[in-house]
C-alpha cells in the first residue's frame, strides 16, 4: 500500500472514530461522577494518608465539582457562598463567546481538588486524561471542551485559594503529642507503637459547625481500673469480655466497619501492610451508591457529595476536639496494662486516644446528610468493600448503618461501648445541623 493510500485510510479512520456526537448523553450520566469520586478513593489510598487527612480531600474535591454545576445550573442549585465558612463567592461562567459543558468541567474541577489539596498535582492527570479524550471521541466541539476546562480551571482556583484558609499548612508545622505515663492517658499501640495522629487538627477551620463548643459531650468516665464497680472499671471489662465472646455476626460487622487505610500486619519477623478506604472514602462510596439506586442525576449526584463530604469533614473535626481535650487510653492498652498483658483487640486499634470514637461519629453525621438528600428508610446494599474481600451487607436506611458502625468499633474493642453510643449522638447533631444549614437544592 503506498503512502497516499495509507493517509487516505488514516483520515478516514480519524473520520469515523469523529462521527459520534453523543457527548451530552455521556457527560450527564451520574455513574461518571461516581466513578471519578472511587478514582479519587483510589489515589488517597495509595498514597497512605489517615482517615481525616482524607476527609479534606472529599470535601474540597466535592465543593468544586458541585460548584461548577451550581454555576451551570443556577434556577436549581444554590452556591454555597456564604454557606460555608471562609467562602464568600464563587465565579459565574460566561456563556456569551462559547458553550460549556458544566458535567465535564464538574469532574475536572473535582480531580483537580481531590489532588491539589494534600498531595502534589499530576496524580489523577492519567484520569482527566481519559475524561478529555472521552469528550473528543465523542464528538464535544473544541471550543466547548475548551471552555469547559477554564471555567473548570476558574472554580477549582477559587476553591483551592479557599482552602488554603483552612489552617492546613500551619499544622503541619505544628509540635508533636508529647506522650507520659500519667494514668488513664493515651499511649502509643501496638504493633506499631505510632504517634499521636494529627493532634492539631481541632484548629481546621469548620465548614458548617461555628464552634467547638457548639457540641460537647459529657466527659469521659473517671480513669479507675480497681474498683469493680466504677464506670470506667465496667467498660473495661465489658471490652474484654466482648471481644473475647465475637460471634461469627459479629465478627462481620466489625471487619465491614473496620476501614483501617493502613493495617500493619505482622507474622514473626516479617511486617507489611495492606490497605483499605477510610472511614471517609467509605461513606463516599455509600452516596455513590444511594445516587445510582435513587436514579440521581448529574446535578444531584454532585450535590449529594457535597454535603455529605461537609458533614464528615466538620463531624472528624469536632471528634479529634474530643480526643485531644482528654487523652484518653485505648482499651487496649488498659487491659495490657491492668488485666491480660496477652490480650489484643480484634481490629488494630489506631494511633490516636479513644473518646470520643471518629467513625461513630462520621457515620453519624453522615447518615443524617445522606437521610436530608434522599430520604428515610432508603434501603440499600453496601457493596464498598468486595474489592476488600468483605462481603456486603444490606440495611433499610443510612440511620441503621450508622447504628451498626457504631456497635462495630465496640465489636472490634477499639472502642468502651458508651464512648460508641456519646459519638454517635455527636454526629448526629452535627448532621443535623449540616442538613439544615447547607442548602443546595431552590
Amino acid at each position: 500500500m503506498n503512502r497516499f493510500a495509507v493517509f487516505a485510510c488514516v483520515a478516514i479512520l480519524f473520520s469515523a472514530c469523529n462521527t459520534k456526537h453523543d457527548y451530552d448523553t455521556i457527560f450527564k450520566d451520574p455513574n461518571l461522577y461516581c466513578n471519578t469520586v472511587h478514582e479519587l478513593n483510589t489515589v488517597v489510598m495509595g498514597n497512605n494518608f489517615g482517615p481525616i487527612v482524607a476527609s479534606r480531600n472529599y470535601l474540597y474535591a466535592a465543593v468544586a465539582g458541585y460548584e461548577v454545576i451550581a454555576g451551570g445550573y443556577p434556577q436549581r442549585f444554590a452556591s454555597l457562598a456564604g454557606q460555608v465558612h471562609g467562602l464568600p463567592s464563587v465565579p459565574k461562567p460566561d456563556t456569551t463567546t462559547h458553550k460549556i459543558n458544566f458535567e465535564l468541567a464538574s469532574l475536572l474541577a473535582y480531580c483537580k481538588l481531590g489532588e491539589a489539596v494534600t498531595f502534589p498535582e499530576g496524580s489523577m492527570r492519567a484520569y482527566v486524561d481519559s475524561l478529555t479524550k472521552m469528550a473528543t471521541d465523542h464528538g464535544m466541539p473544541y471550543d466547548m471542551l475548551n471552555a469547559s476546562i477554564a471555567y473548570a480551571d476558574t472554580v477549582s482556583a477559587a476553591i483551592k485559594a479557599w482552602s488554603k484558609k483552612d489552617h492546613y499548612a500551619e499544622t503541619r508545622g505544628a509540635p508533636e503529642y508529647m506522650v507520659n505515663d500519667s494514668p488513664g492517658r493515651w499511649q502509643p499501640t501496638p504493633p506499631a507503637y505510632s504517634p499521636a495522629m494529627e493532634p492539631h487538627w481541632r484548629e481546621i477551620r469548620y465548614v458548617a459547625m461555628d464552634s467547638v463548643l457548639q457540641f460537647m459531650p459529657h466527659p469521659p468516665y473517671a480513669f479507675n481500673v480497681t474498683d469493680p464497680k466504677a464506670l470506667y472499671y465496667i467498660q473495661v471489662k465489658l471490652s474484654q469480655n466482648k471481644v473475647d465472646s465475637l460471634t461469627p455476626e459479629e465478627t462481620w460487622i466489625a471487619d465491614f466497619w473496620d476501614d483501617n487505610p493502613f493495617k500493619l500486619n505482622v507474622s514473626g519477623h516479617l511486617m507489611f501492610g495492606t490497605k483499605k478506604f477510610s472511614p471517609a472514602g467509605h461513606w463516599m462510596g455509600i452516596v455513590g451508591i444511594a445516587a445510582q439506586k435513587s436514579g440521581a442525576d448529574f446535578p444531584t449526584t454532585t450535590a449529594a457529595y457535597a454535603k455529605t463530604a461537609i458533614a464528615l469533614f466538620d463531624a472528624f473535626i469536632q471528634c479529634w476536639n474530643i480526643k485531644y481535650t482528654y487523652n484518653t487510653l485505648r482499651p487496649e492498652t488498659a487491659i495490657n496494662k491492668y488485666f491480660d498483658a496477652n490480650w489484643r483487640p480484634h481490629l488494630q486499634t489506631p494511633p490516636f486516644p479513644e473518646y470520643t470514637c471518629g467513625h461513630c461519629t462520621i457515620s453519624a453525621s453522615a447518615a443524617e446528610a445522606l437521610t436530608n438528600v434522599f430520604g428515610d428508610n432508603f434501603a440499600y446494599t453496601d457493596t464498598t468493600e468486595l474489592e476488600f474481600g468483605i462481603k456486603s451487607r444490606s440495611f433499610t436506611s443510612f440511620r441503621q448503618a450508622a447504628d451498626e458502625t457504631a456497635d462495630s468499633r465496640f465489636y472490634g474493642g477499639i472502642h468502651y461501648k458508651y464512648s460508641c453510643e456519646v459519638s454517635h449522638e455527636m454526629g448526629k447533631q452535627i448532621g443535623d445541623l449540616v442538613a439544615d444549614r447547607i442548602k443546595v437544592k431552590k
